[in-house]
């Protein structure tokens, strides 16, 4: 009987690394001179702060792209709202989310029972789901399923696979 665990993990170090490069950009490019701009990152929360709601899009689009760099996935980012800020600047919150909650558990479960292979079972295991299976290639098949899916919304990444 093979198996194998479905996680939803991000290296937090790799999200700092492109927080940094993501402030060091923004202190050398002309068009945030004198914007008061600022990247805060605190745990996986980063927090944008700038003059107004053009550069504050701009903001997110250089964050985005260092993040992409860096191999962390946009699939778990989630935004709070644009809210003013003192000093009229706006501020928004972009958090980036880890684990999968147990709804998100119950739609891969239900993706995995309606279109995967037969003979294959998935059940929740804490933070993760184990998938188990007779054959090696239902395994990998419900892998590639699960990897083209799009209606999950978070990163997935597959972790000890056995046979």
């Amino acid at each position: 009987m093979g198996s194998f665990d479905v996680v939803s993990e991000v290296d937090e170090q790799e999200v700092k690394n492109a927080v940094d490069q993501a402030q060091r950009e923004i202190a050398q490019r002309y068009d945030f001179k004198n914007t008061n701009s600022s990247i805060d990152l605190t745990e996986l929360v980063i927090t944008m702060a700038t003059a107004s709601t053009d550069r504050l899009d701009a903001l997110r689009i250089v964050v985005e792209e260092k993040l992409v760099k860096r191999g962390v996935s946009l699939r778990g980012v989630e935004y709070g709202d644009v809210q003013e800020a003192s000093q009229n600047t706006v501020r928004q919150v972009m958090t980036i989310a880890v684990g999968i909650s147990s709804e998100k558990a119950k739609l891969i479960n239900r993706t995995i029972k309606e279109k995967g292979p037969k003979g294959v079972t998935s059940q929740l295991q804490g933070d993760s789901i184990r998938v188990n299976g007779k054959k090696r290639d239902a395994l990998q098949e419900t892998i590639a399923m699960l990897k083209a899916e799009t209606d999950i919304g978070i990163p997935l990444q597959f972790q000890n696979f056995r046979d």
